[in-house]
């Protein structure tokens, strides 16, 4: 394993290795991964009957591009939507743009901060999801409030963004709506949680 600088440095020194002959284990934009992160979403449509509306944070897509796959192979007329933070848009620049563009993330939600979305999960999310909410920091901490508050379930702020976009009305749900928010990532400091948290 090899420690250097930035996230943005971290992927240039990642793509240099590859062209040197090494291999590259991409966090997110690789189809072994998607696949494996997939298995969220097989593990919605086997714990609830079914599902009308799913909710997936998104950093560099691997999770929703898996869990997108599993939920619309299950329930095709369910609706997928991804959330992103407001300092950290890279699918949306990058569905924008059509085509990855590397962006400068500035967000709580550091899991969700990738620097540039990948090129089969960009592909993905055009096939398979539905639509995409940006929500701010703010919000962000009061999911991670409620999650730990109601439910007894301490997150990272990633793992509360999609609980956040529910509670803050950015996702467009009728009445009789059965709804399922993916809750991923406990990975956090505890005196980090409790700063987001009081903030």
């Amino acid at each position: 394993m090899i420690l250097h600088g930035t996230v943005s440095d971290a992927f240039a020194l990642a793509l240099e290795m590859a062209e040197a002959g090494r291999f590259l284990a991409h966090p997110y934009d690789d189809l072994a991964v998607i696949a494996g992160q997939g298995t969220v979403g097989l593990e919605v449509t086997e714990d609830v009957e079914a599902a009308d509306v799913v909710v997936v944070p998104i950093g560099g897509g691997g999770l929703i591009s898996g869990v997108a796959t599993a939920v619309k192979a299950a329930w095709p007329s369910a609706r997928v939507v991804g959330v992103e933070p407001l300092g950290a848009q890279t699918m949306t620049r990058a569905l924008a743009d059509g085509e990855p563009s590397a962006i400068e993330p500035d967000t709580i939600a550091d899991g969700l901060s990738a620097p540039i979305a990948g090129v089969y999960t960009l592909a993905h999310t055009r096939a398979l999801v539905d639509e995409i909410v940006v929500i701010g920091d703010e919000q962000i901490a009061a999911g991670m409030r409620s999650l730990a508050g109601a439910a007894k379930l301490v997150t990272e702020a990633s793992g509360a963004a999609a609980v956040a976009a529910l509670m803050a009305g950015a996702v467009p749900v009728r009445a009789g709506d059965r709804v399922v928010a993916v809750c991923s990532g406990g990975n956090i400091d505890l005196d980090r949680f409790a700063a987001l948290v009081d903030s």
